[in-house]
């Protein structure tokens, strides 16, 4: 059997060393770069500072079976989608306490309307001098400050009923 040379086992073995070497270093710095991200992910995730610590050490003593674990168990909804969702109930509910609904049948209305167009109660009037719409409570214009004649409390209950409009005489042909 032939004998290999020391001279290209000295190399063979430097050349081994440094690409154990090169892996560990590249192992080394994935583990720690796992850590960093679990850190990174888990503090937009809660505000808690013990998750962050929790969630960083098991990453940092597992590895990827740690990382693994975090992924699995780590809050579905960054804190930002959080903040947005709840933006955007505020939003929802804002809008839906803004819209009034029709004292006499509670349909939805809108707060242009002097009408319901569903029952034709009256919602609003205007005012007679600055032509503005007016709620029904009020007893003086806000905008011109002219008094409103016939205005009902607040809370009155009574609905005025309101005529239905008839239609246009149609013109003969003569």
């Amino acid at each position: 059997m032939p004998t290999i040379p020391a001279e290209l086992l000295n190399k063979i073995g430097v050349v081994l060393e440094i690409v154990v070497a090169v892996l560990a270093a590249l192992t080394v710095a994935f583990w720690i770069a796992m850590a960093i991200w679990t850190l990174r992910d888990i503090r937009t995730r809660t505000a808690d500072v013990f998750a962050w610590v929790l969630a960083t050490v098991l990453v940092a003593i597992l590895g990827p079976i740690g990382l693994l674990l975090y992924v699995l168990l780590r809050p579905k909804e960054t804190l930002a989608a959080v903040y947005d969702r709840q933006l955007e109930e505020e939003a929802l509910l804002r809008d839906i306490t803004t819209r009034q609904a029709c004292p006499s049948c509670q349909a939805v209305t809108e707060p242009e309307w002097l009408i319901c167009p569903h029952c034709r109660a009256e919602l609003r009037h205007t005012c007679n001098a600055c032509g503005k719409l007016l709620e029904l409570n009020w007893s003086a214009c806000p905008f011109c400050t002219t008094p409103v004649a016939g205005a009902r409390p607040a809370g009155s209950g009574r609905v005025p009923q309101v005529k239905p409009i008839e239609p246009a005489a149609q013109p003969t042909a003569s």
